[in-house]
This record gives structure tokens, C-alpha cells and sequence, in this order.
């Protein structure tokens, strides 16, 4: 967990949050429904197959009743069974946001995040509060007007699941990295679900440089509202986790408080991501294992999860059987992605975040300059003073 520096080490964790959030969704999939897979209905599940502690992808049904209830891609998501990754909008919508700022760069605009959405993703493969706001702009509405206009999702966890890109384009630049998540997110979402945007970008962001996954969500926090009901829920985490309360005990204290929002709710699910973060402790395996394990929308998650632990340790720090399975593959309904290597998504992602600080140093370099320039003449105007 060290500072982002050459160019080798950012690529590893750029491609470590590609394979990261890759693998966390693939994890999740299967007991992706939080109304009916519960926390302690996985562990039941995990416990009749002897997959407790779990370590690798989810085992294999022991019977066909407990088979009809899972998501009906787990046969291509369950350990053994994996060669290659599965479609999800987890992925796709990471790939939208390269296609995005490839086309468009990082001074996108919304609508053009809406025009590239009507291009690119087929209206059947949205969901939610990215399926109102597809069906607004269809219909020729505009942002904001798209996240608010018939949309009764706009604090769910949509806007959040877009924001990887982001935070991998703006390493060691939290609040960057926030403003273009925002940015991205008002298309679909108002609220908790742009905080819950930005807080996800900003963590990923800050993962590149933070000395521990504490210090990148302690960082993460001051990009998003004090007082917004994200922010409360991720704090009462972490002080659960401060007075050493255990990961069962603090999932069931803010499962209790968060009550009646919804397992696709921003806010509970941050709390769930806080806790397998903060209790994986930096662990790859551990992260996203207990990640998925805390219920609700499991394979978003696991996802986000694996993407801020995925930076953190690097690709080459990442076990081999959560990588192998996946052959560098990507299924995708985004036009024109489907089967793409991941290795290439991972490379022109560095390509952006280069790109980037590049711009960033340039401008850096221009303004330093004009107050040299303004500081040399007032110095000059100072003297020319005194001589009168």
C-alpha cells in the first residue's frame, strides 16, 4: 500500500481496480437479490457447502431448489465455472465511463453523458434510476430534469456503480475525481445518490496514495455533505469499528438504523461497503469476501469493493485464482466493448489518468508563473515608488 509513483506501479493498480471490480461482481452475482439472500442466509448457504471462512468465488448450489433461487447467471459466476467474466451494468457502466472521457475528455458534460448513453447501451440493459433517465432523455427531456422527472430511484445505488472511472483517471486527486462523478451522476440521480457518486470516486481515487484503506475513507468523506445520511452511516462504521465491535455486530447495528430504505439504497449499501473494507483491513480476499457476505446489492458491492482493494495492492498483488478464471475477458452490452481484454481497458485507462496530471502539472506550471509575473510587477511597481 504505497504511494502511486512510476508508471509501472500505476498501471498495476490501475489494472488492479479493473480486476478487482471485476471479480467482486462475479463474486456477488449469484445472491445479487438482498430482499431474499440476507446476510445470514449466505452464511447458511456458505456453511452447508464448507465454504466458511470463504476464500474463492461462490461454491455451487447443493440442490436445485436452493439453485432456482439464486440469479439465474450463477452458472457462469460459481467457482470452476468462470472462463471469462459475465455482462453486468457493474462493468458496463466502467466502460461507458472510458468510452466517455476518450470521446469527450474531462471536460464531458452531462448531456453528453446521456447522448452517449442513448449511442452505446441498449435501453433493455438499464435499470432503475438509469432506466428513468434513459426513457427522459428518449423522450427529449434534459438534465436536471432527467433525474427528477418520474424517477422514484434517484438515491439508489446507480449513480455510485458509475463512478470507478473516475477515481481511476484522478489518482491521488479525491476531490477531482469527485466533482467528475458528480458531474456524471446528476444525469439519473439527486441526493444520497450523488453522494454516494462522489464518495465512491473520491475513496478510489485515494486509495492510490492513502498509506491505509482508513486513511482513504477518511478522505473520501470531506468530498461528500457533513450532514447528508451517506456520510452518517459511513462515520457510525467506522466508529463501530474504533470501539472494536465486531463485523456481525456492526453490520447488525447499522442494518437497524438503516431500516426501510431499500437493499438498493445508496445508504445502506455504503455502510455495508465501509464495514468489508474497513474489516478486510487491506486484504484483498477479505475485502470483497466479506464485502459480498454483508447482503444487499452483493454484486455492486463486491465490485466497488474489489476496485478500492484492487488499487491498493496492485493487480500483481491479487491472489492468481481470482484473476486465471477471468482470461482477461470482458462481456459487455456496450457497443462496440463486447469481449474486450481487460489488460487493454486497464491500459487505456492509464493513458486518461496520464493525460491528466499532465494537464493538471501544465496548469499548475501556468498559474505559477502568472504570480511570479504579477508578484515581479508589483515589486517593480514598489520601487518605482520609492524612487519618486
Amino acid at each position: 500500500m504505497t504511494p502511486v509513483g512510476t508508471e509501472p506501479d500505476l498501471a498495476d493498480r490501475v489494472l488492479g481496480g479493473w480486476l478487482g471490480r471485476i471479480a467482486g461482481n462475479m463474486l456477488g452475482k449469484p445472491v445479487e437479490q438482498g430482499e431474499v439472500w440476507t446476510r445470514e442466509r449466505i452464511d447458511r448457504y456458505l456453511r452447508r457447502a464448507s465454504a466458511l471462512p470463504l476464500t474463492d468465488y461462490l461454491p455451487e448450489p447443493l440442490d436445485e431448489s436452493t439453485g432456482a433461487q439464486l440469479r439465474p447467471e450463477w452458472r457462469q459466476c460459481v467457482r470452476g465455472r468462470i472462463h471469462g467474466s459475465c455482462r453486468d451494468d457493474d462493468i458496463d457502466y466502467a466502460i461507458l465511463g472510458l468510452d466517455l472521457l476518450e470521446t469527450h475528455g474531462f471536460g464531458f458534460s452531462t448531456e453528453q453523458v446521456g447522448d452517449l448513453w442513448l449511442l452505446r447501451l441498449p435501453y433493455l440493459q438499464t435499470f432503475t434510476a438509469e432506466r428513468a433517465a434513459y426513457r427522459n432523455l428518449a423522450n427529449g427531456l434534459k438534465p436536471p430534469l432527467t433525474a427528477t422527472y418520474d424517477n422514484p430511484y434517484q438515491e439508489w445505488i446507480g449513480a455510485l456503480i458509475r463512478a470507478d472511472i473516475h477515481g481511476w483517471t484522478c489518482p491521488g486527486e479525491p476531490r477531482r475525481a469527485a466533482a467528475l462523478a458528480r458531474r456524471d451522476a446528476v444525469l439519473s440521480h439527486t441526493g444520497n445518490g450523488v453522494y454516494g457518486a462522489m464518495w465512491a470516486a473520491a475513496l478510489i481515487a485515494a486509495a492510490f496514495t492513502a498509506p491505509t484503506v482508513r486513511s482513504a475513507l477518511d478522505t473520501a468523506l470531506s468530498v461528500v455533505p457533513a450532514g447528508s445520511r451517506l456520510a452518517r452511516a459511513v462515520r457510525r462504521v467506522l466508529s463501530l469499528h474504533d470501539a472494536r465491535m465486531t463485523w456481525e455486530d456492526t453490520l447488525a447495528t447499522v442494518t437497524e438504523e438503516t431500516s426501510g430504505l431499500g437493499w438498493i439504497h445508496t445508504v445502506p449499501n455504503a455502510a455495508v461497503l465501509t464495514a468489508g473494507l474497513l474489516y478486510g483491513d487491506g486484504d484483498f480476499t477479505r475485502t470483497i469476501t466479506l464485502t459480498v457476505r454483508g447482503g444487499l446489492d452483493t454484486d455492486s458491492n463486491g465490485a466497488t469493493a474489489g476496485s478500492v482493494a484492487g488499487v491498493l495492492n496492485g493487480a500483481r498483488a491479487i491472489p492468481a485464482h481470482w484473476k486465471d478464471p477471468l482470461q482477461d475477458t470482458v462481456r459487455s452490452a456496450v457497443f462496440g466493448f463486447d469481449g474486450v481484454r481487460i489488460s487493454e481497458l486497464a491500459e487505456r485507462t492509464v493513458r486518461l489518468a496520464r493525460a491528466q496530471q499532465e494537464a493538471a502539472a501544465r496548469a499548475k506550471a501556468e498559474e505559477e508563473a502568472v504570480r511570479a509575473e504579477i508578484g515581479k510587477s508589483e515589486a517593480e511597481a514598489g520601487k518605482s515608488e520609492a524612487e519618486i
